[in-house]
């Protein structure tokens, strides 16, 4: 069995180190997509395996990747985004990205119930750790977990926001 995977991503910075980290990283057959943006193309359309996975990489120090994301979500199916649809963040820790901007991305994942990720991408080690964090949600999106399923575990994932999460911060 085949697991398809596509990571979306609008600078694509991250994206080829990722998929080669989760190539090498799994036991698995992992077929990896990369994207810059939906709608994926029709060519190769009938051969396209089935997706088990949609990784949207979320660069933060960029609000054209934000962006990218934004537009791109609004091509699949409201029904894709239960278990089969995470969000990572790349650059969280940058004292130059905007709250607003965090903020937003949270928002995003929280409406549409999705696990939220973050990750470190300037060194190998945060790519492989991101590798195998997304390496998990796919074996359960596809069914390799007994058990489990892919809603299951979005249930255990999603992003949530606090009741207060619309008071100003004070940052």
């Amino acid at each position: 069995m085949v697991n398809a995977l596509v990571l979306v991503e609008s600078e694509e910075n991250f994206q080829q180190r990722l998929a080669e980290a989760l190539v090498k990283k799994t036991s698995i057959t992992v077929n990896v997509r990369l994207a810059k943006s939906f709608p994926l193309p029709m060519e190769n359309n009938e051969t396209r395996p089935r997706i088990d996975l949609v990784a949207f990489i979320i660069n933060l120090t960029s609000e054209l990747s934000l962006h990218s994301a934004e537009e791109a979500r609004k091509y699949l199916d409201p029904g894709y985004f239960l278990g089969k649809v995470c969000f990572m963040v790349t650059n969280a820790r940058n004292s130059l990205v905007p709250t607003e901007r965090l903020d937003a991305v949270r928002k995003l994942a929280a409406s549409l119930h999705c696990p939220l990720l973050f990750a470190e991408d300037q060194t190998p080690e945060g790519v492989n750790s991101a590798a195998g964090r997304l390496l998990t949600i796919l074996k359960a999106a596809s069914g390799l977990v007994p058990v489990t399923t892919a809603l299951y575990l979005s249930n255990l994932t999603r992003c949530t926001l606090p009741p207060d999460f619309e008071q100003p911060s004070f940052d």
